[in-house]
């Protein structure tokens, strides 16, 4: 025992002396970390390792030996308590090396290794395992070592939700996101760059193929050929670049910028300012290709159709890209997309069908110009959205609340008096007397603008609550929807309160929100209360309805006030993070700010990237329902949910 002592202490003398501390930059060796379920309540961590030519990695935990010097794992406190006593299983092709110059044996690895560590999850518990494993190795004469620092979440399995139904977020089938895409082409068919085309489009076709067979054939073959320039190339992007790749586009504040701008100018057309038109050679050149005729000549005749409409269905299928991408699911785009150019296409083929409906068809006219100046003060509405939601995410506070709700207001009354023929543009007819139709819109442009009226002095406005700014911008209100909240502040003190974006973020209804998940986590140990996550964003629409419709209730207020740590993760928040901070993903996206890593939270631990998404957990980050909360306008539901993620909670305390 005393002879194996001393060469133990002579070991480390040398090793004090040889071995080299390195960077993760400079290392001779590259880890990679993951996690794959075995059973029920097992869970594999796996690491891998890959060596440099040279490089002798130690083992972790060699068998039947007295190596004094490993490489080691090392875990915080609560991951150390979910590490089961199994023994560790490491790759077969552990050698052993005789070290002349210590006169010791080493094992370890020559080109690459793989250790596994057994943790005990159950399948509906989530868990991060969080440490680092200390790395030591052997290059000729040097003893190099570092650290590698690891997180990993282990997300609970999808359980089967007992008693009432609680909504889970489920993502609507690709049935519905067509369904929503088909409506939103059948809209754009009205629309004054397109409706003309069709008569015109339709004869073509039955006079220049001469049969009515073989007119019909044509027809659903160019319609066909609508449908795929609209499908095709949103399946490319989303099928390369990712399913996450478009919603990442749609709440970028550049892609909302650029809404904006295109909106305005579209406005402005319609107003008659100007005349859009794309380049000429475009529209020219695919024209020629369509009076090739044969298949070719259908395709270059539909795309030609695309271009010279861009003007007006580029706008519908601007907004219905925007909302189907806020999904955060592959099949919405792609499917959305398909039902657009299907809704677009379809009143070809029923007027090849049947061209005796061509007859009855009205003729453009005067009625249409008024179609499009009425559309130009919706785009002018519309663009005020992107550019508010821009102003949210950069925090400009140009447009709080109550100057969207002014400016939303002054645009729905000029429309009314513009319908009554109170307001002309240059190229407007005469008014002579209003009809019906016409009249019923300027009392609905009007209403609308009195029912805006009231949101000036705080009204919650509760069915334009998607579209409006949140609550929190609006400096001045009437009623004080904090009057609402019967708080619970004892040991409320106890936490720090909120702190980091509380400068640029708020909660509505007055309620304390953390903006940063370890802040809030933290918070949330000091007072023993359960977490309530809230994956959100400033250009999420359904994230302000559901506050203004569910979360406005006392009942709610009062549940989330004293029951809950609210945590409000904003994943479109630009504010950088810092340099320690900044890290690189398990999909090797770089992320370096705050809606990057709320995001990626969301999407490694419970596999979602939709909003709003509320998740609730313990301070230990275990969940404490697997029940992936969505947009849900049900108030009842929402309660019942929120008292038995308390109730769950209650009882694991007591155990």
């Amino acid at each position: 025992m005393q002879t194996r002592c001393i060469k133990i202490f002579f070991l480390v003398l040398i090793f004090a002396t040889c071995c080299k501390k390195v960077s993760a930059q400079n290392s001779p060796v590259r880890f990679s970390f993951s996690t794959e379920r075995k059973n029920d309540s097992l869970v594999s961590f796996i690491i891998k390792a890959k060596n440099d030519t040279g490089f002798f990695l130690f083992s972790v935990k060699p068998k039947n030996t007295d190596d004094a010097f490993i490489s080691q794992l090392n875990l915080d406190s609560a991951s150390a308590k979910l590490l089961t006593d199994t023994s560790i299983i490491q790759s077969s092709n552990i050698t052993a090396i005789n070290d002349e110059k210590t006169k010791s044996i080493f094992h370890g690895f020559n080109d690459s290794a793989t250790f596994i560590y057994p943790f005990k999850i159950k399948k509906q518990d989530s868990a991060i395992i969080k440490g680092s494993f200390a790395w030591l190795g052997k290059s000729g004469d040097e003893f190099p070592s570092g650290e590698q620092n690891f997180e990993i979440v282990v997300p609970a399995e999808k359980a089967a939700i007992g008693g009432v139904a609680v909504s889970d977020a489920k993502p609507k089938s690709w049935a519905g996101f067509f369904w929503i895409g088909l409506v939103a082409g059948l809209i754009a068919v009205f629309l004054p760059c397109l409706y003309p085309l069709f008569p015109v489009t339709v004869t073509y076709f039955m006079h220049r193929y001469g049969s009515r067979k073989q007119g019909i054939k044509s027809a659903l073959i160019y319609s066909l050929f609508i449908i795929l320039i609209y499908g095709i190339p949103t399946t490319a992007l989303t099928l390369i670049f990712g399913e996450t790749t478009l919603y990442k586009i749609s709440i970028n504040p550049i892609t909302n910028l650029f809404f904006f701008a295109i909106f305005i100018a579209f406005a402005l057309s319609f107003f008659g300012l100007f005349e859009i038109t794309l380049p000429a050679s475009w529209s020219t050149r695919t024209d020629k290709l369509a009076g090739k005729g044969g298949y070719g000549g259908l395709f270059f005749m539909a795309l030609t159709l695309v271009i010279v409409s861009f003007s007006c269905t580029g706008i519908v299928a601007g907004q219905l890209l925007s909302y189907l991408s806020s999904e955060g699911l592959k099949a919405g785009p792609i499917a959305g997309m398909f039902g657009f150019g299907t809704g677009l296409a379809l009143p070809f083929t029923i007027l090849a069908l049947f061209p005796s409906l061509i007859k009855s068809m009205p003729r453009s006219g005067g009625w249409l110009n008024t179609i499009k100046v009425s559309f130009a003060f919706i785009e002018l509405a519309m663009a005020l959205k992107f550019l508010s939601n821009v102003d949210l995410i950069y925090h400009w506070r140009l447009l709080d609340r109550e100057v969207f709700i002014a400016l939303w207001l002054v645009i729905a009354v000029l429309l009314g008096f513009y319908l009554l023929g109170k307001i002309k543009f240059y190229h407007d007819s005469d008014v002579k007397h209003i009809t019906v139709l016409r009249l019923f819109f300027a009392i609905s442009a009007f209403a609308f603008a009195l029912y805006l009226l009231p949101g000036m002095w705080g009204a919650p406005l509760k069915a334009l609550s998607g579209w409006i700014p949140p609550d929190y911008t609006q400096d001045f209100k009437l009623g004080n929807y904090q009057s609402n909240i019967i708080s619970d502040q004892t040991n409320k003190t106890a936490a720090q309160s909120p702190h980091k974006l509380t400068d640029k973020l708020g909660a509505p209804f007055g309620l304390t929100a953390y903006f940063d998940l370890d802040e809030g986590i933290a918070a949330a140990r000091i007072l023993h209360k359960p977490i309530m996550l809230d994956f959100t964003g400033h250009s999420c629409a359904n994230c302000r309805k559901m506050e203004a419709q569910v979360w406005s209730d006392p009942q709610v207020l009062q549940r989330i006030s004293n029951n809950f740590v609210l945590i409000s993760l904003y994943v479109d928040e630009p504010t950088a993070l810092p340099l320690n901070e900044q890290y690189t993903n398990a999909r090797d996206d770089k992320i370096t700010n705050v809606g990057e890593k709320n995001l990626d939270y969301e999407i490694t631990k419970f596999g979602f990237n939709a909003q709003p998404l509320y998740m609730f957990m313990d301070a230990n980050q275990k969940a404490l329902s697997d029940v992936r909360y969505g947009y849900d306008p049900d108030v009842e539901k929402f309660i019942h949910h929120l008292d038995e993620v308390k109730a769950k909670f209650d009882a694991e305390v007591k155990q």
